[in-house]
């Protein structure tokens, strides 16, 4: 079984606070299997932005996992704006999770799928 979405993003915000990373829940999606985008803002103007990994990697059935887009570069932040907004559209159960961090530090360590 798979950990409910708004706990799995409860200890991902608190953990990154922990690491010292400000960090905030922007929309708030289905509580129970919403699908969760990080966005992580380098304060510069630019993004990197992480994503649900598809259904189909092995494992994902009670694990969740994440990918990166724009293959892992930082993108201006109306770009990163625009995916998000065309998710929103198409599932408006997702979670938007925003981490400030300059150096890009995400704290997905071991939550990353290999594609």
């Amino acid at each position: 079984m798979r950990l409910k979405s708004e706990i799995w993003v409860k200890a991902y915000v608190r953990r990154s606070t922990n690491d010292g990373r400000q960090a905030y829940v922007v929309r708030h999606g289905d509580d129970d299997a919403g699908a969760i985008y990080i966005r992580i803002n380098r304060l510069d103007g630019t993004s990197l932005l992480y994503g649900p990994a598809p259904a189909s990697l092995s494992g994902l059935e009670t694990d969740r996992r994440w990918i990166a887009f724009f293959k892992g570069a930082p993108r201006p932040d109306v770009e990163v704006d625009g995916v998000l907004e065309r998710e929103a559209r198409t599932d408006p159960d997702l979670w938007i999770v925003e981490i400030e961090s300059r150096d890009g530090a995400h704290g997905l360590d071991g939550w990353l799928a290999d594609l």
